[in-house]
Parts: structure tokens; C-alpha cells; sequence
């Protein structure tokens, strides 16, 4: 039986961008910063827990949605070094996916990325690698960037929205069956505990589609 948790922080609604301001492009330094935010988990107390779910539908592989849809629940250990702790959770089971130094800021960032990485080369085939390196190379070239606003525990916050697509100009886009024009979105706000407030991942093509979603649930004590 899971141990019972105290929920400090819960995200009660999250709406459509309110008059989102015209879109500007961020770039280089200045976009790495921006997804990899350092001191994300300063103000986040050992002992507590963010807690995200994970959406995912592919309509080509509807088995492996299935198989990755749950919880990812971030856990902030205490030591001489404070640790980051991921684990995925469905069904009662758990399954752990790396503890990381939270001095780095919030690793659900590398994780979402890595997924949509596999996701991509188990659904559409290709190198896992290759597609690894292009979405990395788009994390850190040029995106989009809005601003807008998001209720977040029945307040309503700002938050900035990236928007990226990584294989715009891919000379391999041919050979993608489906995901030559996939959108990766992040939505970022520093009145969300970890910074992030929802990544998704959105390729559609010819009746087929995949999405995947990560989102910002609650903040509790462990």
C-alpha cells in the first residue's frame, strides 16, 4: 500500500493562453537557458515530491501508449549532495528512472526529451541516435516563444510557452512516416515548483497521430 502523501501544491486548472502576445524567437544561450533552467529545485524542500502525469495516444502503436501512460513523480533527497530522484508509476508499479544532482535543475526536461526520442524510433524506426542528436540540436538552436497566462492552483500565473520543430529542414523528413513535422511545446513558469508546467510532443500525419503530454499535477510531502 502507497504511503499517504500531503498535498501541498495542486494544479487545479490549466486554460488556453490568455491574449498570448505575438511570438518572438529565442535562440542559442539564450533558449538553453530558457528549457534548462538552473536552480529550479532551490526552493523545492527535501522530503517533498513534484508529481507530473504522462499522456500518450499513438494511434500506430496504441499498445506502447498504453504501456506509457502514468505518473512521473520527481523526489527531492536530502544529503550532503541533495538528489533528484525520478520514478514512473501505473497501476500500483513502479519502475525507477535515475536520481540526478538537483543542483542542475529539474530533470523532467532530459527526461521528456529521451522519451520522445524513443517513442519516435520504436514508432516511425530510423536511429534512435540520429533522432536523439536532431532534438537535442533543436533544444539548443532557435524556437519560438510566447507569453501568456495559466491558472495554477486557482491563481492565475504568467507563463511562457517555446515552441520548437526539430525536423523542419531535416534532409531525412521523407523517411519519417509521420513525424517529419513533429512539434515539441514547453510551458515554463517560475510560479510552478520545478519551472515546468507541461511539455508535449504533437506529430499528426495522414489520419495517423501521436501526442504526448507531461504535465505538472501537485507538490507534496513525501
Amino acid at each position: 500500500m502507497q504511503k499517504m502523501r500531503k498535498k501541498l501544491v495542486s494544479l487545479a486548472v490549466v486554460c488556453a493562453m490568455a491574449a498570448p502576445l505575438q511570438a518572438a524567437v529565442i535562440e542559442g544561450n539564450a533558449l538553453y537557458d530558457h528549457l534548462f533552467k538552473t536552480g529550479t529545485l532551490d526552493h523545492v524542500g527535501a522530503g517533498t515530491q513534484l508529481v507530473y502525469s504522462r499522456q500518450v495516444s499513438n494511434t500506430m502503436l496504441p499498445e506502447a501508449a498504453t504501456r506509457d501512460t502514468g505518473q512521473v513523480v520527481l523526489t527531492l533527497e536530502a544529503g550532503e549532495t541533495p538528489m533528484a530522484a525520478l520514478q514512473f508509476q501505473q497501476d500500483g508499479k513502479h519502475r525507477n528512472l535515475g536520481t540526478f544532482p538537483a543542483s542542475i535543475g529539474n530533470p523532467m526536461i532530459m527526461y521528456f526529451a529521451e522519451t520522445i526520442a524513443r517513442d519516435m524510433a520504436e514508432t516511425a524506426g530510423g536511429s534512435p541516435f540520429y533522432i536523439r542528436n536532431r532534438l537535442k540540436e533543436a533544444l539548443v538552436s532557435a524556437a519560438e516563444v510566447s507569453e501568456g497566462t495559466a491558472m495554477v492552483d486557482g491563481k492565475e500565473v504568467a507563463v511562457s510557452t517555446i515552441t520548437m520543430v526539430p525536423f523542419a529542414n531535416d534532409p531525412n523528413r521523407a523517411r519519417m512516416q509521420g513525424f517529419a513535422d513533429l512539434t515539441l511545446t514547453v510551458t515554463v513558469s517560475q510560479d510552478v515548483p520545478g519551472w515546468y508546467l507541461a511539455m508535449a510532443a504533437d506529430a499528426q500525419h495522414d489520419g495517423q497521430g501521436y501526442r504526448s503530454e507531461t504535465r505538472f499535477m501537485a507538490l507534496e510531502a513525501k
